[in-house]
Order: C-alpha cells, then sequence, then structure tokens
C-alpha cells in the first residue's frame, strides 16, 4: 500500500472542526431537551389522556417510528416550505430531531410509567393529591428513573443520528467534514479525525447523563 497519510490538512481545518462539532452539541442537546418534554407529555397522555388524545399519540408514534428519519428530516426542510412555512436548515434540523425523538422516547416513558405499582397512586389519591400532582411526584421521577438507561442510550443515538442533517446543509460535524473532504480530498484523514470526534462526543455524553442522573434521580442514600 502506497498511500501517505498527510493530517497536514486536517489540522489546518481544526477551528471549523470545532465549529461544526459545537453545532452537532448545540443540536443534540436542544433535541434532547425539548424532545423529553414531547415525550413526557406525551407518555401522560397516552396513559392518562381520554379516548381521541391516545388515539392522536398513537398515530404519531406509529408514523415516527415506521418512517425514515431522513424522510422526516426533508418533510420538515423541502415540504413544509411548499406551503409557506419556511425555516432555516438549523431550525429545520432541530424541529426533526425533536419530532423523531419524542415518539421513540414516549414509548420509553410509557413503559416506566406502567412499571410503577398501583398502591404508590392509590396512596396518592389518598392523601388528596391531583393528578398532575401525582403524575410529577408520585409516578414521573421513579418511572424515569426505572427507564433512565434506555433513554439515555436514545439520546446518545440521536446525537449519532444528527449526522444525517448534513444532506441539508445544516453545518454540523459531518457538513464540515464533507466540504473539506471536497476540498482536499483526504477522506481517509478526516473522516478518521471525525470518526474520533464522534466517539469524544459519545463518551462526553455519556458522562454528562450519569452526572444528571446521580445530581436529580438516584436515591439520596447512594450518592
Amino acid at each position: 500500500m502506497n498511500y501517505r497519510f498527510q493530517f497536514g490538512a486536517v489540522f489546518d481545518a481544526w477551528p471549523l472542526l470545532l465549529g461544526g462539532a459545537w453545532t452537532t452539541v448545540q443540536l443534540s442537546l436542544s433535541a434532547t431537551l425539548l424532545g423529553l418534554a414531547v415525550a413526557v407529555a406525551c407518555a401522560w397522555g397516552k396513559t392518562a389522556g381520554p379516548s381521541p388524545l391516545r388515539f392522536a399519540i398513537n398515530a404519531y408514534i406509529e408514523l415516527i417510528r415506521n418512517t425514515p428519519f431522513l424522510v422526516q428530516l426533508f418533510f420538515f426542510f423541502f415540504a413544509l416550505p411548499a406551503l409557506g412555512l419556511r425555516w432555516s436548515a438549523y431550525t429545520a434540523a432541530l424541529t426533526a430531531m425533536v419530532v423523531n425523538l419524542g415518539a421513540y422516547a414516549t414509548e420509553i416513558i410509557r413503559a416506566g410509567i406502567e412499571s410503577i405499582p398501583k398502591g404508590q397512586i392509590e396512596a396518592g389519591l389518598a392523601l388528596n393529591l391531583k393528578r398532575w400532582e401525582i403524575f410529577r411526584f408520585v409516578v414521573l421521577k421513579p418511572a424515569l428513573r426505572a427507564v433512565y438507561p434506555a433513554l439515555t442510550s436514545q439520546f446518545i443515538l440521536l446525537m449519532l443520528s444528527s449526522a444525517v442533517v448534513s444532506v441539508i446543509s445544516a453545518d454540523d460535524l459531518t457538513s464540515v467534514a464533507a466540504n473539506l473532504q471536497s476540498q482536499t480530498f483526504r477522506s481517509f484523514e478526516i473522516y478518521i479525525v471525525v470518526a474520533g470526534i464522534y466517539l469524544l462526543l459519545s463518551l462526553a455524553f455519556s458522562a454528562l447523563f450519569r452526572a444528571v442522573f446521580l445530581r436529580t434521580l438516584d436515591y439520596p442514600d447512594r450518592k
């Protein structure tokens, strides 16, 4: 093999790669927070809401889970502007990521809610707590604690899947790497470095979510 490794072009473009990585982090964290809020609301509606609401939430989940994320991204970036709703590539990417995560996380949180013993809910009713108070203080936190590993896996998968948004020219890490490759033709070097950055981001996100769990959801006697 006569291939000569030349990482100079990658190191010269390091500020661009860091900028793309920061965009990826911003997109992923924003989508995680917003998608989690959507998932909690939908999980509550699916377990305690009226029949029409449950039907709408089930339809949303089935639609998102049975269509490719790329198609969803194209819908928000190309289809909706044809109807007059125009937004930037970043906003379209964020919206698609939130909608996608919301559907998957809803089922995870719903499983956690249904794992809560009925006696805890009955105890909340006996204490004259309102329905939303029972959900917030009695159901939600133990449910999140039970499904937190699955949720964090979904959050990290979302961050890795954000590479797809480069196809609509969102300035994420993969988009920056593709532009550099077209300018330097050093594909091997560029994508080795980019793969390393994604690995570091995954480890950093895992550490962050672990810290959040220990801070907010873990049992006090184990801290």
